[in-house]
């Protein structure tokens, strides 16, 4: 199996934050020549919280760390946060995942402050109004999440990988609805840097990162000055309306704009209140249907 070296760096993973109570720090799995800096990051975002309260999280930062997680039947477990909070849009993307199910995970809130090549591609972007944002996640001590969990074969990861490369790859620990930390830990994509992006996943070439982004003239990915594609945000919302009333109200008031102030409950009875009386196009209809 071919490894794809993803990064090899720090992991400082503390972005602004205006609603969350304090910054989260984690336990990493980390490269002995890089282990004592890592615990100065991670000291220094903490001082004021007990280690106790907080999710263990792990960096992938190659295959071979992916592979670490493998459960005993050689799958992989994958957080669904967005929308793969949709079992039709899951298997859109993976037709021979198991085992679909609802999870808790604490920690961690949804953001809209990616830009998403994606919906340029299918000519739902509007860079017009900023109207362009994917979601990603991020920590914030004292939230809790309910997403979506899922495995998939191990054979799966390299195309993973792939077609996510713009996050950082975590490995954390869901629990059940009631409550009950999962055996297994499962992948999860979080915010990433633009920093990083560049100088590790497009080797600072400005061709590759062309390739990704800049053919669309994207020249920030991670930015909080942008609003959710609007189709892309009432296809999350149905997809948790359908998990039913928990996942619902847990994305309308747990899931935020780039300002991380502004609830997704807030937004869309004020400025983007119309979104969920808009009709995907028909060759969409599937894929952002909910």
């Amino acid at each position: 199996m071919t490894v794809l070296t993803l990064t090899p760096l720090p992991f400082v993973y503390a972005p602004p934050s205006t609603t969350c109570k304090s910054r989260a720090s984690f336990s990493l799995s980390a490269r002995p020549e890089l282990q004592q800096d890592r615990r100065r990051s991670i000291k220094a975002m903490s001082r004021d919280i007990r280690s106790s309260d907080l999710p263990q999280v792990i960096e992938l930062e190659d295959e071979s760390d992916f592979e670490k997680i493998l459960s005993s039947e050689n799958q992989i477990s994958i957080t669904g946060f967005g929308s793969l909070l949709s079992e039709r849009s899951a298997r859109s993307t993976f037709p021979d995942l198991e085992n679909f199910r609802i999870a808790k995970l604490q920690g961690f809130r949804r953001v809209f402050a990616h830009s998403a090549p994606i919906f340029f591609e299918r000519g739902i972007a509007n860079p017009e109004t900023k109207e362009i944002s994917s979601l990603s996640v991020e920590p914030c001590e004292g939230e809790s999440l309910v997403v979506t969990v899922f495995e998939i074969k191990s054979s799966e990861i390299p195309a993973f990988i792939r077609r996510e490369l713009e996050f950082r790859f975590l490995a954390v620990v869901p629990e059940t609805m009631e409550g009950k930390p999962y055996t297994n830990s499962a992948v999860l994509c979080g915010r990433y840097s633009d920093e990083e992006f560049f100088r590790i996943r497009c080797k600072g070439n400005k061709e590759i990162y062309f390739q990704h982004y800049g053919r669309f003239n994207i020249d920030k990915i991670w930015r909080d000055d942008i609003l959710p594609c609007r189709l892309y945000l009432r296809h999350c919302v149905l997809a948790a309306k359908n998990l039913g009333d928990e996942a619902y109200n847990n994305f309308l008031d747990h899931t935020f704009l780039g300002d991380r102030r502004t609830t997704i409950r807030e937004y869309l009875s004020s400025t983007g209140s119309g979104i969920m009386e808009e009709q995907p196009p028909e060759a969409l209809k599937s894929r952002y249907g909910g």
